[in-house]
């Protein structure tokens, strides 16, 4: 079995320790470096102070992602997201905002697909209530990642009970599964 195999052997836990740049070597995607598949999958977590007065829409966002998955399930399904996390924190008198994300595709793959999907619903995004977010994000996907890498804090460990699986082999074997309990409650 190759290293790479090993590597990725979703039948045991793994747990990855990341370097402190969230990289171990520097390779160059479209808009800088590219971060590690971990045991996680790919993910980032993006730390932003929000614009005063923006909590209540932020929350209000939150409200209106919730609907929208429950009338078009499979609407961020380009995402090819395992998990989303959204937290608001204080630090002082300030309030900000924390994102996390797991996902199956590089880090600059998901932000252009994120830019693409608003574009492609007519949607904005949440990070319009964040300090410093361009006004150009429709337009210009550059921008967008370029705040995105800008408030990205690399974890430095990263772990997975089930690690390397994609969202679809996941949902694959919950659809093998039900067919199989299917299968033996018409034997009974």
């Amino acid at each position: 079995m190759s290293d790479a195999t090993k590597k990725e052997d979703w039948t045991k836990p793994a747990a990855m320790a990341i370097p402190k740049e969230g990289y171990f070597k520097v390779e160059q995607g479209r808009y800088g470096p590219t971060f590690p598949k971990t045991p996680a999958n790919y993910g980032f977590t993006i730390i932003a102070k929000i614009k005063p007065g923006r909590e209540a829409a932020i929350r209000e966002y939150g409200k209106k992602i919730e609907q929208t998955i429950r009338d078009l399930p499979d609407g961020l399904a380009v995402l090819k997201l395992h998990y989303l996390r959204w937290v608001l924190f204080d630090i002082g008198k300030d309030t900000h905002f924390m994102y996390q994300g797991i996902f199956d595709t590089d880090f600059d793959k998901y932000t252009e697909d994120a830019v693409a999907l608003f574009g492609k619903y007519g949607i904005n995004t949440v990070f319009e209530n964040l300090e410093g977010f361009p006004e150009d994000w429709k337009t210009n996907a550059q921008s967008f990642v370029k705040f995105v890498r800008e408030h990205q804090r690399p974890s430095f460990l990263e772990y997975g009970e089930y690690p390397y699986v994609s969202a679809e082999e996941i949902k694959k074997a919950l659809r093998l599964k039900a067919a199989f309990s299917d299968a033996l409650d018409q034997m009974q």
